[in-house]
């Protein structure tokens, strides 16, 4: 599933969902020795029933290292209600008992320590020589912009005055419509330049050798610096203090390893050193 439209994921999307009931809120996980992941069956490069994504490869590495059997809960994550009904429909109701990407901090459920950093990228064509490191580059104003909708970055084309003259997608509301869709988009100058989350795409730019990406910056020319990366977390319901706290000891035991699962699937990881080599060992403790 999208970690950020839903965080938006993504980001403004799962950073910013709306309060839901909750049937099982403080339910513990009923089922000790499987653990049971609430999985999207068709939005590569998330997940997918053949368990191609990279949330089923770290779900498969996590239920290994925990010795439980692996289990997934199939549902539509871009279905009606969008992510938030997901959850509750089957997180909260005790259908599944964890998801495998939610932005760390999120209200709606009680995330494990963050085992990953990335970031929304600039994607265009390499032989154009764009001159782009953040939304304040001039380059930007000159070129035709997509970006997908209901994220930070909308909210930053807006400030700047440029939303208007951009084109939105809405991949993470449209389901049965893949991240590669926007690739296609540069590819055939639908746009000049794609801004979107560096994961839900990274599966797919081996197909696409003639594009590079470039990260946003958490940071403004002028003003309040804006979030365009974010940590990346598990999540389970609110009040399973005890599958998060095994969750977080593979995190912190394993970290490295989860990392090399992201990279094997495209995910570039934003300050990849310090900032990733570092966060679970900063955080599984939380």
């Amino acid at each position: 599933m999208t970690p950020l439209r839903t965080a938006t994921l993504f980001a403004a999307g799962m950073l910013a969902l709306t309060a839901m009931p909750c049937n099982a809120a403080h339910a513990a996980s009923p089922s000790a020795g499987t653990l049971k992941v609430c999985a999207d069956p068709n939005y590569l490069p998330y997940s997918d029933h053949d368990g191609k994504g990279f949330e089923n490869a770290v779900a498969r590495y996590v239920a290994d290292q925990l010795g439980d059997k692996l289990d997934y809960v199939w549902a539509n994550s871009r279905g009606h209600g969008g992510f938030a009904e997901y959850l509750a429909q089957n997180l909260d109701s005790g259908r599944c008992d964890v998801v495998m990407n939610m932005p760390y901090g999120n209200d709606e459920e009680l995330t494990t320590a963050p085992y990953y950093v990335s970031s929304y990228v600039f994607v265009f064509k390499k032989n154009k020589g764009y001159d782009l490191s953040s939304l304040d580059s001039p380059d930007l104003r000159k070129l035709k912009i997509g970006f997908e909708s209901e994220t930070p970055v909308e909210a930053g084309l807006q400030l700047r005055g440029m939303v208007t003259t951009a084109k939105a997608y809405d991949v993470g509301g449209d389901n049965g419509t893949s991240p590669s869709s926007v690739l296609d988009a540069v590819e055939n100058g639908t746009i000049d330049v794609m801004i979107t989350w560096q994961p839900s795409i990274g599966a797919f730019l081996k197909k696409y050798p003639d594009l590079t990406t470039v990260a946003l910056p958490n940071s403004r020319a002028t003003g309040s610096p804006e979030m365009y990366s974010f940590p990346m977390s598990m999540a389970v319901r609110k009040g399973d203090e005890a599958l998060k706290k095994r969750l977080d000891a593979v995190i912190k035991a394993h970290g490295p390893q989860l990392q090399n699962i992201l990279r094997q699937h495209g995910v570039e990881l934003a300050g990849d050193g310090d900032a990733n080599r570092h966060l679970y060992n900063d955080t599984a403790g939380l």
